[in-house]
């Protein structure tokens, strides 16, 4: 008989202003966001999947974008999670960040990420 452990190794998140907790951010596992700019290389024009994937792949220990670039992100972002090739999972993952990139695009202020490892 197998078991599984209640205690895991900590896990490494990325948490986004503007997110839609009570707090007002989102927390996104590392892998998920890294299995997503997979899906980004494929389904997106070359064009359009540079600095996704680069923000997906190595989103660094934070940094903030100025709202004119969360509004460009969010464009193709939300164009990803509407793709037809993309599982529902990396979906939902691509249109809570592009949700969270329009609000701080609409507030006019900076988008920002952070790491935290839980």
């Amino acid at each position: 008989m197998t078991r599984k452990h209640a205690i895991h190794e900590a896990e490494a998140h990325v948490v986004t202003s503007h997110g839609a907790d009570f707090f007002g951010e989102d927390r996104h596992a590392l892998k998920s966001l890294t299995s997503l700019a997979g899906y980004a290389e494929g389904c997106l024009s070359r064009d359009e999947r540079g600095p996704v994937v680069l923000l997906l792949t190595n989103p660094g220990e934070g940094g903030t974008m100025t709202p004119s670039q969360a509004a460009e992100i969010s464009a193709v972002l939300l164009k990803l999670a509407r793709h037809r090739f993309v599982r529902p999972k990396e979906s939902a993952v691509a249109h809570a960040l592009a949700a969270a990139a329009t609000r701080a695009a609409d507030a006019g202020e900076p988008w920002e990420w952070r790491m935290e490892t839980t």
